[in-house]
């Protein structure tokens, strides 16, 4: 009976390996289409492998424009089942480095056959300004570093602004829409912060597309754009603008999610975008940056 279930077990694996060559093989045939689009029609016509939405193919057309470093760090990746940059890592053969709260989820990772068919670094850590640059100056990924993508739900802005050992070409990071596109909003900076798993309180996390616009204004970035469900912005170093891939202000990409995160009995409350608005706002766990 052992016998035969570990038997079953790697008929299991060997097709869950198949389904994600299949997946893949699709992501190339996609990728060959979008060269000819923009960034606009990303919306519409975008694709994601293994990123949520179509952070793939808005990846995929960044660097088939620009010349880029074949490398990334992703911080806050779960088990890498759903990632910004496990398609470059498999596609494009990248090197990159992930970072993860969790070491069961990064135990998970290092049995995959993605990790040792690929050149990927894995390292536990819950992340804040107090360690951020420790972590990365102990990594090969010091210079040129071609994408950082931040997505941990809570300290995003503080982590980013606290990052001086790389200077990315580009960043991915989470924004809250919740926090509308007028304030410059963000938590504020806790170390050992956790996003509330329930109610409205778990919508109080991270920071507003306008405060990490001007964020990234001060570090020398310029926004471009945003994934099609509002939750990923994209920024890209000043030194890499070019016909094809220019500077847009938070109005012309900003995008409201419409998560259905917060739910309450008779679902009032978790509809009146006004009320969501206005309790998150006034938050004493949230400042204006």
């Amino acid at each position: 009976m052992i016998s035969k279930l570990k038997n079953y077990l790697k008929k299991l694996s060997y097709q869950q390996d198949n389904l994600y060559r299949i997946r893949i093989n699709q992501g190339i045939y996609l990728s060959r289409h979008i060269i000819n689009l923009s960034l606009e029609d990303l919306d519409n016509y975008g694709f994601g492998i293994f990123s949520q939405f179509n952070e793939d193919s808005i990846i995929q057309y960044f660097i088939s424009k620009i010349d880029f470093n074949k490398s990334f760090i992703e911080i806050g990746t779960e088990n890498y089942e759903e990632a910004n940059t496990r398609f470059l890592l498999e596609k494009d053969n990248w090197s990159g480095l992930i970072i993860d709260s969790s070491k069961k989820n990064l135990d998970f990772v290092e049995k995959q056959n993605y990790f040792w068919r690929h050149d990927l670094t894995t390292h536990h850590a819950t992340v804040g300004v107090e360690n951020i640059n420790s972590i990365l100056s102990k990594s090969k990924f010091t210079n040129n570093v071609g994408i950082l993508s931040i997505d941990i739900d809570g300290n995003d802005y503080w982590v980013w602004e606290a990052i001086k050992m790389i200077t990315p070409q580009l960043v991915i990071i989470e924004y809250n829409s919740k926090f509308g596109d007028q304030k410059s909003l963000t938590i504020k900076y806790e170390k050992d912060f956790l996003r509330s798993k329930e109610g409205i309180d778990k919508l109080i996390y991270g920071a507003s597309l306008t405060a990490l616009n001007k964020l990234g204004n001060s570090k020398g970035y310029s926004l471009i754009c945003t994934n099609k469900n509002g939750n990923n912005a994209f920024f890209l170093n000043n030194k890499y603008l070019n016909n094809f891939i220019k500077k847009k202000t938070v109005k012309e990409v900003y995008k409201k999610s419409y998560f259905r995160e917060y739910l309450t009995k008779d679902f009032k409350n978790s509809l009146d975008e006004d009320y969501i608005y206005n309790y998150i706002t006034s938050s004493k766990k949230v400042i204006e940056v």
